[in-house]
C-alpha cells in the first residue's frame, strides 16, 4: 500500500549541501507522518527526521538538528530532506517512510526499527 519514491540523492564535497524529496502517492491518503532514514555505525538504521503531514512537528536526529532540515513541498507533493554542511559520514543511501499513527515521536524513534520494507532509496556520497 505504500508509494514512496526517494530521489535528489548524488556527489557532493564536504560542506555542500543538497536536497532529497520523498514523492508520495494518493494511496496515502492516510498518512501523519513522514520520516527519512539512513544506515547508521553500529545500528541497521537511524533516523534522521520526521514530519507531520502538514509540516505542524518535526522530530531531528540530535546529532544533525543544525544541518538537516526537513519540509513539506505542497504543490510538489513531496517531503524533502535537505542536507547542509554536509560530512563524509553522511554517505548513504536514504530512504523514507510513512506512517498513520500522528506522531514523529513514535516513528522516528520506535516505529522506524520494525520497518521490513525500504524500497530503493537514494545513494548520497559526500567526498572530495
Amino acid at each position: 500500500q505504500v508509494q514512496l519514491v526517494e530521489s535528489g540523492g548524488g556527489s557532493v564535497p564536504p560542506g555542500g549541501s543538497l536536497k532529497l524529496s520523498c514523492a508520495t502517492s494518493d494511496r496515502l491518503l492516510d498518512t501523519q507522518v513522514v520520516g527519512w532514514f539512513r544506515p547508521a555505525p553500529g545500528k541497521e538504521r537511524e533516523a534522521v527526521a520526521c514530519i507531520s503531514w502538514h509540516g505542524t512537528t518535526t522530530f531531528y536526529h540530535r546529532g544533525l538538528k543544525d544541518r538537516v532540515t526537513i519540509s513539506r513541498d505542497t504543490a510538489k507533493n513531496t517531503i524533502d530532506l535537505q542536507l547542509k554542511n554536509v560530512k563524509p559520514e553522511d554517505t548513504a543511501v536514504y530512504h523514507c517512510a510513512a506512517d498513520i499513527e500522528p506522531s514523529v515521536y513514535s516513528l522516528c524513534t520506535q516505529k522506524y526499527k520494525s520497518i521490513e520494507q525500504w524500497g530503493q532509496g537514494t545513494l548520497v556520497t559526500v567526498s572530495s
